[in-house]
């Protein structure tokens, strides 16, 4: 038995540290929200503000403005609603499983703690392009809406994360 814990130690300490780093990130994640009864949260109405600031910088002219019955943030592109921004795309979420899988996945510290701000920052940017490219797309394109929505979209991000989570494990991880 001690046996089989030594060959597995590794990887034991991967998922203990996965799921202790995700329980923290992600409960302290629930208790900023639980500030916002019924209104979007201070992250998505940044994000929600940044992509009109570059969706106007492209030459369209966008407005976001609070939804009038949930806690979103409508996106309009020339006066035409093309979306929401619900606290799903501010992109926390994808943050905290990004910084998860960097902490398990041990490195020195100082690497860590560059890579995780690094990386943040990279995912935050794809997350702003992703979702200019959305509101652009549907103001252009509305009956992609699908493909943007469910394929590009979610590309994008998902597709950055996997991209830094190998750039860790081959550079910079304890492997």
């Amino acid at each position: 038995m001690l046996e089989s814990i030594k060959k597995y130690k590794s990887a034991l300490g991967f998922i203990v540290k996965f799921f202790i780093t995700y329980a923290i990130l992600t409960y302290a994640y629930s208790l900023y929200l639980s500030n916002f009864d019924g209104e979007p949260d201070g992250v998505t109405r940044i994000v929600a503000h940044q992509t009109e600031s570059i969706i106007n910088a492209f030459g369209y002219v966008a407005n976001v403005a609070v939804h009038e019955s949930e806690p979103t943030m409508k996106l309009l592109v020339h006066g035409n609603y093309v979306g929401r921004i619900v606290e799903g795309c501010n992109s926390v979420s994808v943050l905290i499983l990004f910084i998860t899988f960097v902490i398990a996945f041990t490195g020195n510290l100082k690497n860590t703690i560059f890579f995780i701000l690094v990386g943040s920052v990279l995912v935050y940017l794809a997350n702003l392009l992703r979702i200019v490219i959305l509101g652009i797309g549907l103001y252009r394109f509305p009956e992609q809406e699908y493909l943007l929505h469910q394929i590009v979209f979610p590309t994008i991000i998902y597709g950055m994360v996997f991209l830094l989570w190998m750039l860790w494990v081959q550079k910079f991880s304890k492997k």
